[in-house]
């Protein structure tokens, strides 16, 4: 037997406005609905109506978990230093780390990832390949000290998560870990009934080769991502590759030109009536505090969030007016890479061997023509750092690509054995001798998949959630007489008996219009009304998505319900 979630007796509060901080979609709904109340900037709490929808989440990851063999643990939030520290995370975090101590000054920290622990625990428990492969996962909080919580529950320093781990032999026992997982994500998206991507990315601070997002294409996404055209290929933009095509021709001798105040790309092309794409922009980093200098086309941006991920953990950072003190070769604003003293040179592979560039002649006023890679000057590094835009020809089929918003929903990587490494993780292998472990991590953002879910489906009425994650299956509204009340009851109960869920709206003193508004914005995807023709033992059937309409009998409706 189901339960009947009375209105009258139920904690929910909706409101007509907006509030007045909510910038997207779920969040003003969510609020406005009465499903989650703000504690302070990124910390949420989740009111009845949303811990239900909450749970119908975690309980369909929970399902698919269980289903390819992954067993459920619970770790604690509250985590010692010193595994972090010994991955190097513990610096390489940052400030995204909620730090503390305790009274006799050990340091902990609150969980944003827990790759090391479960290693621990793994080495701990597992001692031989008989024991392997296993599955291990957990829904937990996460805490990130986000420096601008924003997105309502998008965004938050406090966060509910699945993350996954496996542990196996060899790299074929990964791969197939990885595949489980992959599937597994497929049907729990499915089930959930989001619109998503499956796209290429990087693994950045998590570590590791092989990896993948899920991303749910939406306004109020951060990711931006990108999908071709003409062929499957989708990537995060920080996965995006350009091939590198040495060009072969003919060029003339570098020669010198004056070019009195031009240290901006667009000043210099303006001076030579030439197009930004002819000249070579020269951005200056610091890299663990050693100046490096990045090349790319003039009319392209450098991405300093991919240059970070090809970096990784290395730290970037641009340079300051201070660093150009003492150094000759460094002209600001005249950069050019050929004559560079001691200063490790990246190029975008647009910058390919043979092409040719306008760029600063390390003299001030003063840039040179015909400066070509490969005979004028050395590139240290190849790396795609470019701000992808669009119409960049796909990596696939050369096609160009589209650019669109997305919220990630879920990632998975093949970490390898980047953490078995860092502690050991060694198993007693077939031949008797130890076997380094090799591990998978996967993650899965329950909370945020609330907020994808909200941004998704919602209309102009409010919200409107799939029914395997909506707070009740039927959403039953007495139009106010006591005789609508008592049928609007009566028939909640014998839905229930029968399994639906119900959520019944039969509070006293609330007019009619005020109750199909609440209905309407609270999302559930059937309205049952006991309206007019209640007296008859008639009701109104309304199918919240399409608005389709059918009146029927008490019987009806719980055989078309139950179908």
């Amino acid at each position: 037997m189901a339960q009947v979630q009375r209105m009258s007796r139920l904690m929910v509060k909706t409101l007509r406005d907006d509030p007045a901080d909510a910038e997207t979609l779920n969040h003003k709904l969510l609020v406005r609905a009465g499903y989650v109340r703000r504690n302070a900037a990124g910390i949420w709490t989740w009111l009845p109506l949303g811990k239900k929808v909450l749970d119908n989440i975690s309980r369909v990851v929970r399902e698919e978990m269980d289903a390819i063999g992954a067993q459920e643990v619970l770790l604690p939030a509250l985590l010692p230093k010193e595994p972090y520290e010994a991955s190097a995370r513990w610096e390489e975090y940052g400030d995204l780390l909620f730090r503390l101590k305790d009274r006799k000054g050990a340091e902990y920290l609150l969980g944003p990832t827990h790759e090391e622990i479960f290693t621990l625990i793994v080495k701990d428990q597992v001692a031989s390949y008989k024991d392997l492969p296993v599955m291990l996962y957990q829904i937990q909080t996460k805490y990130r000290d986000e420096a601008r919580p924003r997105a309502g529950v998008l965004r938050g320093r406090e966060f509910q998560m699945k993350d996954s781990y496996s542990f196996d032999i060899t790299d074929e026992g990964l791969a197939e870990s990885y595949r489980l997982h992959r599937e597994a994500y497929q049907k729990i998206f499915a089930r959930l009934g989001l619109d998503y991507r499956i796209v290429s990315a990087v693994s950045g601070a998590m570590g590791g080769s092989a990896s993948e997002e899920f991303l749910a294409p939406a306004p109020a996404g951060e990711d931006t991502f990108v999908d071709c055209p003409a062929c499957d290929y989708a990537a995060n933009t920080e996965a995006v590759t350009f091939k590198l095509t040495p060009v072969s021709a003919e060029h003339g001798a570098v020669e010198e030109l004056a070019t009195p105040d031009t240290p901006t790309i667009e000043t210099l092309a303006e001076h030579l009536g030439v197009p930004a794409s002819a000249t070579l922009k020269n951005l200056l980093v610091k890299v663990d505090g050693e100046i490096v200098a990045v090349g790319v086309p003039g009319d392209r941006e450098v991405d300093l969030g991919k240059l970070g991920e090809h970096l990784a953990p290395a730290v970037v950072e641009l340079v300051t007016a201070e660093d150009f003190e003492g150094r000759a070769d460094l002209v600001r604003g005249y950069v050019g890479p050929q004559g560079l003293e001691k200063v490790r040179y990246i190029a975008d592979p647009r910058v390919a061997p043979g092409t040719a560039w306008i760029t600063g002649a390390n003299k001030v006023d003063t840039h040179a023509k015909n400066v070509v890679a490969g005979r004028d000057f050395e590139v240290d590094d190849y790396l795609d750092v470019v701000v992808v835009e669009e119409g960049d020809p796909c990596p696939k089929c050369g096609a160009g690509l589209k650019l669109d918003r997305a919220i990630e929903i879920g990632h998975i990587f093949q970490l390898g054995r980047k953490y078995a490494d860092t502690f050991g993780l060694d198993v007693l292998g077939q031949q008797g001798k130890p076997v380094r472990v090799t591990m998978g991590s996967y993650g899965i953002g329950v909370s945020r998949a609330v907020a994808a879910l909200a941004e998704q489906s919602a209309d102009e009425q409010g919200l409107c959630w799939p029914k395997e994650i909506a707070p009740a299956d039927v959403h039953v509204v007495a139009a106010g007489k006591a005789l609508q009340t008592e049928l609007a009851l009566d028939v909640s109960e014998k839905l229930a008996a029968v399994g639906v869920r119900v959520l019944v709206d039969d509070r006293a003193g609330v007019s009619p219009g005020v109750k199909f508004t609440d209905a309407e914005l609270i999302g559930v995807p059937k309205i049952l009304v006991a309206g007019r023709r209640s007296a008859e033992g008639v009701l109104e059937l309304k199918d919240r998505r399409t608005g389709e309409r059918e009146e029927l009998t008490v019987e009806e409706a719980i055989a078309r319900l139950t179908a």
